[in-house]
Parts: C-alpha cells; sequence; structure tokens
C-alpha cells in the first residue's frame, strides 16, 4: 500500500509539474508574441503617419512637379519640389561609400576567414566590428575637421563636399558588410576547400573561383544592406557634405541627400502642418520606399542565390 501510494503521489506531482511548465511556457510565449506585435505595430503607425501626411503633401504638389523638376528650393521665395536633387545627393554619396566598403569589408572577411590565425581572428574581427560602434556625429566631425583638410592639400574641395563624407561613410559600413560576408564564407563546408586543393588550385584560385562563387548570396545580401544603411544616414552627411541640394555628379561639390533634409526640417524652424513641413513627410516616404525596395531585393538574392549543402 506504501508503495502504490509513494507510486500515486509522485504520479500526482509529475502531473502538477507538467501542468505548471505548460502555463509557464504559455506565459512566456504570449509575451514574446506582444513583444513582435508592438514592434510590428510601431511599424504600420510610422508607414501610416509617413503616408498619410505626403498624402496632405501631394495635394498641394503634384506628382509631375515632384518627380520631375530639377530645383528643389522648398525654403526659399520662389519655392520648387523636385526631389531628385536630394536622390542625387543621396545616390552620389552612396556610390562613394560602397566603393570603398565593398573592397576592404570583403578583404578583411577573406582574410579573417582564410589566412588570419584563430587568435589573430578572434582579436581582429572584434575590432573591425568597433567601428561599428562610433557615433556616426564622430565620423561627421572627423571627416570635417580631418579628411576634408587634409584631402584639400592636394583635391580642389568644398568645405563641404560628397567625397569626405562618402569615404566616412564607406569606412563605418565597412564592419557590416565584412561580419555578414565573413559568416557567408565561413558557412562554406570544408569539403570544397578541400576539394579545390585536391585539384591543384592554390589557395587565393580556390577563394575566387569556389568559396566566393558558393557565398555569393551572403556576400550580395552584405552589399545591399550596407547600400541600406548609406542611403539612411544622416549625421555623417549633415556635418561633412552640406545642405546645397544640386544635380551634379562632382564629388568635390557640397550635396545635400534625403536623409539631411529631413534632419534640417525636424529642427522646428517649419510650423506644424505647413508645405515646407509636409516635404519631410513627402521625402520620408521616398527614402522609405527606396530602403525597403533594397530589402527585398536582398532577401530575394539570398533566396535566388542561397547554396544548399548536404
Amino acid at each position: 500500500m506504501r508503495g502504490a501510494n509513494y507510486l500515486n503521489d509522485g504520479y500526482d506531482r509529475s502531473i502538477e509539474k507538467q501542468s505548471t511548465d505548460d502555463i509557464q511556457e504559455k506565459i512566456i510565449a504570449t509575451i514574446l508574441f506582444c513583444c513582435g506585435l508592438v514592434s510590428i505595430l510601431t511599424t504600420v503607425g510610422i508607414v501610416v503617419i509617413i503616408f498619410q501626411v505626403a498624402f496632405e503633401f501631394f495635394q498641394e504638389v503634384s506628382l509631375g512637379e515632384f518627380f520631375l523638376d530639377t530645383e528643389w528650393t522648398p525654403l526659399f521665395a520662389d519655392k520648387h519640389f523636385g526631389v531628385w536633387p536630394l536622390i542625387n545627393g543621396t545616390l552620389l554619396t552612396t556610390v562613394i561609400a560602397m566603393a570603398v566598403a565593398i573592397p576592404l569589408g570583403l578583404s578583411s572577411a577573406i582574410y579573417l576567414s582564410e589566412y588570419a590565425q584563430p587568435k589573430v581572428a578572434a582579436i581582429l574581427r572584434p575590432a573591425v566590428e568597433l567601428l561599428a560602434g562610433v557615433p556616426t556625429v564622430v565620423y561627421g566631425y572627423f571627416a570635417l575637421l580631418f579628411v576634408t583638410p587634409f584631402l584639400r592639400s592636394f583635391l580642389p574641395l568644398e568645405i563641404f563636399n560628397a567625397l569626405s563624407a562618402g569615404l566616412m561613410m564607406g569606412v563605418m559600413i565597412t564592419p557590416t558588410v565584412g561580419s555578414i560576408s565573413l559568416d557567408a564564407i565561413q558557412a562554406v563546408p570544408r569539403a570544397l576547400r578541400e576539394g579545390a586543393y585536391a585539384l591543384g588550385l592554390t589557395k587565393l584560385e580556390s577563394i575566387f573561383r569556389i568559396l566566393l562563387p558558393a557565398a555569393l548570396s551572403g556576400i550580395t545580401a552584405s552589399i545591399i544592406l550596407g547600400i541600406s544603411r548609406a542611403v539612411g544616414e544622416t549625421m555623417t552627411v549633415v556635418i561633412a557634405a552640406g545642405q546645397q541640394p544640386k544635380l551634379t555628379v562632382n564629388l568635390f561639390e557640397s550635396v545635400e541627400t534625403m536623409t539631411a533634409y529631413m534632419a534640417q526640417i525636424s529642427g522646428g524652424d517649419s510650423p506644424r502642418g505647413s508645405l515646407n513641413y509636409k516635404t519631410l513627410y513627402a521625402v520620408g516616404a521616398v527614402l522609405f520606399l527606396l530602403t525597403l525596395a533594397l530589402n527585398i531585393a536582398s532577401n530575394w538574392v539570398t533566396k535566388r542565390f542561397k547554396e544548399k549543402y548536404d
């Protein structure tokens, strides 16, 4: 009888423990669901507000004027609302940044994955990623106070220019490209490397003929994410690139990006509800659609070119 009672007590405690664990798991699942829901609702709220005010803007300014005019002077007496000078400034600084970030990031990823000793890689990778932790305002002032004066000693640069801002943005984005590319390269199976060596390929040949093509999806995704980061950068271009919207490809001149203009309007000089204030949301809508397109492209590339190994 004692044995039977002991078994029954143990069975009851097991049932109670299982019931308690189920309740705890449901509570945790509910909390995690609410956290995810908050992020989704926040995104939806941002999108609704941006496009609601942008729609009000386009009630006063036509789409033709916004996308076909080549001047952007909403704060002047002679108002023009052509967004292309802002898009031009954004793309110009982004191209410069990626011209720096892609070779630096990809080279660092190749070195850390294939050449560096494990102890060296364990030190260098956090050191490279530390660049991503530097405040962007520091990059901006470094570009303005050091890079620009240095470049002006042998280049005809304006004080505020696209080149210095783009170079600093490239250094800032290098950890993004390098870290994701490194993970993509390290995910390539060891068997592919050994197979390349067995066929007589050198390490350098195996990297460019085997590893990089196999890790293409991850590398491409890192580049697209780097472009998204460059497009959305604010403080570096506000400080170093200036606030002169121009439709130009001259790297030595001052330009204004979409984010720089948004920071300018956000300063509070434009009354709430005015047309100048609404331009903030119109430009924000364009920026949102541009970064959304880049993120969709990144996901498509990752799925389209992803290599699967058994």
